[in-house]
């Protein structure tokens, strides 16, 4: 049978077909033992022999056939408990045989005939320890609902560990679920980052960072116009993508730069393009440029290099919002594993930004005139649903409607992980004397390559709406209810924010923390409007968003 046919799940079919003739006596893995059931038979093998494979599969993401693999592997390997020992401390640990060998296709034909241990279960319903795992997108529905004032992440999945949750069959389970939260949660990651890497697998993103000359330009000017940072440099890449930065650092007179990228596929794009450039020859031990597939989190003892020993790490890691999805997480543990003392940070400094905008940034005005029909209708259910979820988009100079206001400043030199969770109060005024509609609040960020590190030319990168827009564009938080300001507003009826009695000021309150949804952000967003004579704050509903 070849390889594509196995992929097809043929062999898989023709067991199946025979599958009532298969004895009804399930053996237990790695002793003689007979069971009724594969259910039982996998309770002992996990009890008895160490081999929880429920928690193997689950740990290491194993596929139908990875898993059926792997269950013929074991059949053929340990064909008794005494040949098993030397592995029990590691397959206990969820760890997988140390040998590739398993992977074979040769594995995916039945040790044993009529093995009934394939025959009588599903690969997808194998229980962890024998008890059964809670289906990580029930934990995940759990956690969502969950009241952020209830208590910390932790707790709520030490609740959850011993709640009752549906089972497959809508019927409540009581029992205790014997189950480690701690690796449905690293599940979970691993599920994300797959995603996200894939993601950047795309050479569609990559051609619209490149094509982002705000971005791109301000990384070439600060690593080519500042030839004392660079020159003779060990230099680290995080996220290199298609290795623009890394060849920048070539070129600019590196000694060496690792660049690491987590899709494995990008990194295989940026070896060829260091190789095409020149910065890589076959069979030379003197390539400039070293490429490296995987997190930076997972190599330690995996590269060429010492710890501390790197002289600059350069990264584009920001995200929508700065923060969505950004890599700023992998650039502080890179920075605290390799950088040497001393050692600088491209870029080195980040300030998040916020500012009121007004109708035109909205979608209102194209719906109410389309092609001469009036269709506010669905212009009010638009900006009805941007009021729960925040909108990636380019907000023009003229649509803003108040000054800015500075929200938090990131020094990544010297910040701590647990930074990226901050929240900040602003004041927002005005921008005319004219009464004018705010219609939400805009987030931007800027990016500093500081003469702290770039001595002969710093740089600044914006993702202002006042400066060319970028691929970020900007993050839009929408009211509920827009607020009239006016900067020469006196006391009217009503509560301040109103047609008649409009607002001197703006007050807030915003905080943004990392979400349980690994590489996303929640924010939260409190405003007040400011009465002009009295001073006095009326408060507007508190708006919770997930971006």
């Amino acid at each position: 049978m070849s390889s594509s046919e196995d992929e097809d799940g043929a062999g898989w079919e023709d067991w199946a077909e025979n599958a009532d003739d298969a004895g009804s006596i399930v053996k237990c893995l790695l002793c003689s033992s007979s069971f009724s059931s594969a259910d039982q038979a996998f309770r002992h093998c996990s009890q008895q022999h160490g081999l929880d494979f429920g928690a193997l599969r689950l740990h290491s993401r194993l596929d139908f056939y990875q898993a059926l693999r792997l269950l013929n592997f074991i059949r053929s390997e340990f064909q008794d408990e005494r040949a098993f020992q030397d592995h029990v401390d590691s397959t206990r640990h969820c760890s997988l045989p140390g040998s590739d060998r398993w992977k074979d296709d040769f594995y995916l034909a039945p040790f044993l005939k009529d093995d009934a241990l394939l025959y009588n279960f599903d690969l997808d319903d194998i229980e962890e320890d024998g008890n059964g795992t809670i289906d990580r997108d029930e934990i995940i529905s759990e956690l969502a609902n969950l009241d952020p004032g209830e208590g910390s992440i932790d707790e709520a999945i030490r609740e959850l560990a011993t709640s009752s949750l549906p089972t497959s069959d809508g019927k409540l389970a009581e029992k205790k679920k014997r189950v480690s939260f701690d690796n449905v949660v690293k599940e979970e990651i691993l599920r994300v980052n797959s995603k996200y890497f894939s993601s950047y697998g795309e050479y569609g993103i990559h051609r619209e960072m490149l094509g982002d000359k705000v971005r791109t330009e301000a990384y070439q000017k600060a690593i080519l116009h500042n030839p004392p940072l660079l020159e003779n440099a060990l230099v680290m890449d995080i996220g290199c993508g298609t290795g623009i930065l890394s060849l920048f650092a070539a070129k600019a007179g590196a000694s060496k730069v690792i660049a690491v990228d987590g899709s494995e596929k990008m990194a295989m794009v940026a070896r060829e393009v260091a190789r095409d450039n020149g910065f890589i020859s076959d069979g030379s031990s003197g390539n400039t440029i070293e490429v490296v597939g995987g997190m930076i989190e997972d190599l330690d003892g995996k590269l060429s290099i010492s710890p501390h020993s790197v002289d600059v790490i350069i990264s584009e890691w920001m995200g929508y919002g700065l923060l969505y999805e950004s890599m700023l997480g992998s650039v502080l543990h890179a920075r605290d594993r390799w950088l040497k003392p001393g050692g600088s940070i491209l870029p080195d400094t980040a300030e998040m930004f916020v500012a009121g905008f007004g109708k035109g940034a909205t979608s209102l005005p194209f719906w109410e005139d389309v092609y001469g029909f009036n269709m506010k209708r669905i212009g009010n259910e638009v900006l009805e649903h941007a009021a729960n979820a925040p909108v990636v988009d380019v907000v023009n100079k003229e649509d803003i409607v108040t000054d800015s206001f500075s929200i938090q400043k990131f020094d990544i030199l010297t910040m701590k992980p647990d930074d990226v969770d901050f929240h900040a109060h602003f004041e927002l005024k005005p921008r005319t004397a004219s009464p004018v509609w705010c219609y939400g609040v805009v987030l931007w960020f800027d990016v500093g390559f500081t003469e702290r590190c770039c001595k002969v030319s710093p740089v600044t990168m914006t993702t202002s709406p006042f400066s060319p827009s970028t691929h970020w564009s900007q993050t839009i938080l929408t009211f509920r209810n827009p607020i009239l300001l006016s900067r020469d507003a006196s006391a009217g009826p009503g509560e301040p924010g109103t047609k008649e009695n409009p607002a001197a000021l703006l007050k807030g309150r915003i905080s943004i923390a990392r979400s349980f949804k690994h590489r996303s952000i929640d924010i939260s967003l409190e405003t007040a409007a400011v009465a002009a004579e009295s001073g006095a704050a009326f408060p507007m509903p508190v708006q919770i968003f997930g971006l």
